[in-house]
């Protein structure tokens, strides 16, 4: 009997001043119930995504479980942080077992779990490369 694996995320918004609105970002969660996904939290910030120390996202990186997936509206709403701080942020998500799912970022990693040999090693190098440049590209747009 196969066993029903239940999809589960947890929703990143931030925007960086009071003035803005996350009433714009809340189709995200629509849409992630949409794609069949279970919603185990909504993590609303107002705060600089240049800063490593934002309540709700380290609230967030806390609550992941194994197996779930970090949904956000864009790259920037994770981090705009230096790149070394970027990549450490993303490590945090991934130590804890969790994927970052971010419309735009192409994921590899369910093919690159399923590879094995030299076509394992690049899918899993591409996708290294891919966020690299997003987070870059997140940064310098800052």
């Amino acid at each position: 009997m196969a066993s029903l694996s239940i999809k589960v995320a947890r929703i990143y918004l931030r925007v960086s001043t009071e003035e803005q609105d996350l009433t714009r970002q809340a189709e995200i969660e629509q849409s992630t119930r949409g794609a069949g996904y279970y919603v185990a939290g909504v993590y609303r910030e107002k705060a600089s995504g240049a800063r490593f120390d934002r309540p709700e996202l380290l609230r967030m990186i806390g609550d992941l479980q194994p197996g779930e997936v970090v949904v956000a509206e864009k790259i920037d709403r994770i981090s705009r942080l230096p790149l070394p701080e970027a990549e450490q942020l993303v490590q945090s998500i991934r130590a804890k077992g969790a994927k970052l799912a971010v419309p735009g970022l192409v994921d590899l990693s369910d093919l690159a779990a399923e590879a094995d040999g030299v076509a394992k090693i690049v899918l899993e190098s591409v996708q290294a490369l891919l966020l690299k440049l997003a987070l870059q590209m997140a940064r310098d747009d800052y």
